[in-house]
């Protein structure tokens, strides 16, 4: 044990063992709904239900243990919220390319990812892109969720005059999403521990009452993670047309990354005087490291989850949080058969309560300056409407750039910004 302390530095940081592993648990019931939400997301790309479960435990516990023993911060790692809708939604859906040209470019990004990771260009690549761009993404990433949920639930569904509108909110779909989506947002305002997943499994044992789903046990051994397992086609990610699909998977992974890093070592009293976060590049390290890890085992980009700030409101401030929650993680794995029992509209309940927290983000734009502002609003209003992460962050950027040159302020716009804008506006032109 007093190895374990000295190691975590414990002392130092005003924790104790205890203390460590329950803020261990309690980030694990924050985020645990991953493991059904994931899987659920990536089937949609045709991707198999059970071994993408497994690679979201796997990913998950590789990330979070790594995080702790390298990194020692509090913070768990999981595939991310946005990045596997973009990754079903927007690479496989939308675009047309196969689910494992899609693990491809998530290893790649995760390899460039590691590079900056490395490299001293990883502080520029953070601190260069506009903190309202960054607030926009993070709030139309979040609207996109949003709509996904409810178009899952059969909340709203397609229309030819109006293109979308309400589905039948009387069926027991639509209803018992909301039913589960209004006790996960209350249990959350009361700060009941694992929230998520409580709401989640009432709205699943009502659709089990009403016959919508089929309960199909709780504990067994894993399921077999052979059809996802180095499915990845590097050589057909290596592509033009691939270009803005792996920046943008890069560039949401590290906004994502720095947001929560910042965020939750704040809230942890864990950074410098001047406000920096102290051993960046080992946490970065981490991150990127578990991306191209999860692309191996076969699943979205891995990232940071803002969910760890729940273990540290419990008291936790270093690593051991994080390995805790990742052990938690590899337990889950014998949990499959209740995962599978979640009925669609049960998990879009999570999705829609995460879409929310996300798309509070807006509260934090300056909206006193018109040239900030706009291109946040644009970015966020383009993701849902044009289905595409992507597509949404391209049109901000291009946004930014635009009307910082228009309007005289063109030193403004970051260099960073240039380029990414440029890159977006080739794709739009020529792809």
């Amino acid at each position: 044990m007093d190895k374990i302390a000295k190691f975590f530095e414990l002392e130092a940081r005003g924790s104790n063992i205890r203390t460590e592993l329950v803020a261990g648990l309690t980030t694990f019931l924050a985020m645990a709904y991953i493991t059904i939400v994931n899987p659920v997301i990536l089937s949609e790309a045709g991707m198999d239900f059970g071994a993408v479960f497994v690679a979201t435990c796997i990913a998950a516990a590789f990330g979070s243990i790594v995080m702790g023993l390298v990194g020692n911060y509090p913070i768990a790692q999981a595939p991310g919220m946005g990045q596997n809708a973009f990754f079903a939604y927007g690479i496989v859906l939308g675009l047309g390319y196969t689910w494992q040209t899609a693990l491809g470019a998530v290893f790649i990004s995760g390899i460039i990812f590691i590079i900056l990771s490395l490299l001293p260009v990883r502080e520029w690549l953070i601190n260069a892109i506009p903190k309202n761009l960054k607030l926009g993404i993070s709030a139309g990433i979040g609207m996109f969720l949003g709509f996904i949920a409810v178009k899952n639930a059969g909340i709203v569904v397609a229309n030819p005059a109006t293109f979308v509108s309400f589905g039948a909110l009387t069926d027991a779909g639509p209803f018992i999403c909301m039913v589960g989506f209004v006790i996960i947002a209350a249990l959350s305002e009361r700060k009941i521990m694992g929230a998520v997943i409580i709401g989640m499994l009432f709205a699943t044992v009502l659709g089990w009452s009403f016959g919508g789903a089929e309960f199909k046990g709780i504990v067994s051994m894993p399921p077999s993670l052979e059809p996802v397992l180095f499915e990845l086609d590097i050589a057909a990610a290596f592509n033009v047309s691939m270009i803005t699909v792996i920046l943008t998977l890069l560039l949401v992974d590290v906004f994502d990354t720095a947001g929560t890093m910042v965020g939750v070592a704040t809230r942890a009293g864990l950074t410098t005087e001047d406000g920096k976060l102290p051993r960046l590049g080992k946490a970065l390290l981490s991150d990127s490291g578990a991306t191209a890890v999860g692309a191996l085992v076969g699943t979205s980009s891995t990232t940071s989850y803002i969910e760890s700030a729940a273990g540290v409101e419990s008291g936790g401030r270093t690593g051991l949080v994080a390995v805790t929650t990742g052990v938690l993680f590899l337990a889950c794995l014998f949990f499959a058969p209740l995962a599978q029992s979640v009925p669609v509209y049960a998990s879009a309940a999570a999705l829609l309560f995460v879409a929310c927290l996300m798309t509070r983000s807006l509260a934090d734009v300056d909206w006193d300056d018109l040239t900030e502002s706009t291109p946040a609003v644009v970015c966020a209003l383009a993701m849902p409407l044009s289905f595409s992460i992507a597509d949404g962050i391209g049109l901000g950027f291009i946004t930014y750039m635009g009307i910082k040159l228009l309007s005289g302020r063109a030193s403004e716009c970051p260099p960073a910004v240039y380029l990414v804008a440029l890159i977006f506006a080739a794709k739009f032109a020529f792809v």
